[in-house]
């Protein structure tokens, strides 16, 4: 099929490989003239595992292309819409991206060709593809589907090559047969429904997902209090079949482009219509106050963080990744420097983005480096080169032996038979 994906950010740029893997003839469009000329030559915006490498293949495939008018992809059979939703001032979804790529189809659109489709991938509030229909009303032969994406960053390509499902929401068979033509061969359960369901699926997902992360921080709270270990309880928890082990791990916060903006505007749609989403409500409160939390525990070690040097490992909200949009290391960052700690950070693809808002944070080429005379030293993000480190050499370079490990990650027998003091977040 000839596929047009408009926006080539982490949704979009994802989805136009992976369909071009499946065979699809695609054309990427983004108005960024800057980001489609990178794209033209296999450079991706974003840091991915195996984003770039198999951008490059389906490149010198001609399966994949990239424009920035979207004339140049009239023909195509199916149109995604995969641009920005981001949070507006009131929390709710700002649709402005949606509503003009929207507007964009409907001008190239001829109805004298044969049936398309017009696939929100975009997260949007429930009802926005009926009334994305009630746009296009009157365009023969060109119908809307709902097909949200569920896409985890440090595994999006996968995510999308073998997803866990896919759904798709239509109002008629004959747009749900152009999407199964779509994903055919693509071995995943399907849930074909409405649009609405099938917007709301994603924002409850995500809801959902982001409540057992909070969950789990709470009680990590908990279990500090008590002197009981919040990772055998979450492994104890997770053998129930009912709960499974999948985000149960406690730390300092979920952060990333989804779960915050998705909660909010959950929260946002509930409240206009006149539902109170107490637990959600709660969900975004202890998300919000787990670095505080998790600062609280350094004083107890570090009191006064004037001067000290303090060395924060991982900036991006979770490893395999460059975003750092909500991400709990901004929060960490903004309390240190505000207390007068001299900060040092390592982060192996986010420092750029972290630099223009934290100009005085000292930023290291190595982990080892960020803790070489370090007073304390923070882990927030798990990368596999915050979290592999000779301790015995570590310990040597260190002012002072104060580890505090926001992910659980460390081995901590191991550092505190190396002459560390060790603080993780819910352990005994």
């Amino acid at each position: 099929m000839k596929v047009a994906v408009i926006g080539t950010g982490y949704v979009g740029l994802t989805t136009a490989v992976s369909l071009a893997m499946n065979g699809h003839h695609v054309i990427g469009i983004d108005l960024v003239e800057a980001k489609i000329v990178k794209l033209r030559q296999g450079i991706s915006p974003i840091y991915e595992p195996g984003l770039e490498e198999a951008l490059r293949q389906v490149l010198a495939a001609g399966t994949l292309a990239f424009s920035t008018q979207l004339s140049e992809a009239k023909d195509a059979d199916v149109f995604f819409v995969c641009v920005g939703t981001p949070e507006a001032d009131d929390g709710t979804a700002d649709l402005t991206y949606l509503y003009s790529a929207v507007a964009a189809i409907k001008e190239v659109h001829n109805s004298a060709l044969q049936k398309r489709v017009v696939v929100i991938k975009s997260t949007v509030p429930v009802g926005t593809g009926d009334k994305v229909a009630d746009l296009l009303d009157g365009c023969q032969e060109l119908s809307v589907a709902s097909n949200p994406e569920f896409l985890r960053e440090g595994s999006a390509l996968l995510d999308a090559i073998e997803p866990s499902r896919i759904v798709i929401g239509v109002s008629d068979p004959s747009t749900g047969e152009v999407m199964e033509q779509l994903y055919k061969g693509v071995n995943a359960p399907r849930v074909v429904t409405t649009r609405a369901n099938a917007e709301l699926i994603k924002y409850a997902s995500n809801a959902f997902l982001a409540t057992r992360i909070s969950f789990m921080n709470e009680l990590a709270r908990l279990s500090t209090a008590l002197g009981t270990d919040i990772a055998t309880i979450a492994h104890g928890m997770g053998l129930d079949s009912r709960i499974g082990p999948e985000f149960l791990r406690a730390g300092v916060g979920y952060g990333g482009s989804c779960f915050p903006k998705d909660t909010i505007a959950l929260l946002q749609l509930a409240a206009q219509n006149g539902i109170s989403l107490s637990i959600l409500e709660k969900v975004r409160e202890v998300n919000a106050t787990q670095p505080v939390w998790f600062l609280q525990q350094l004083q107890k070690l570090v009191p006064d963080c004037r001067g000290k040097r303090i060395a924060v490992l991982g900036l991006a909200f979770k490893p395999d990744t460059d975003d750092i949009r909500e991400a709990p290391s901004l929060s960490i960052l903004h309390e240190l420097t505000e207390q007068g700690a001299a900060v040092f950070a390592y982060d192996p693809v986010a420092e750029d983005a972290v630099k223009q808002s934290f100009p005085n944070v000292t930023y290291t080429k190595t982990a080892e480096e960020a803790l070489a005379g370090a007073d304390a030293a923070l882990l927030v993000t798990e990368w596999k080169e915050c979290v592999q480190l000779d301790w015995e050499r570590i310990r040597q370079s260190m002012a002072q032996p104060v580890l505090l490990d926001g992910r659980n990650a460390w081995p901590a027998q191991t550092v505190k038979q190396a002459g560390f003091t060790y603080i993780g977040v819910g352990k005994s």
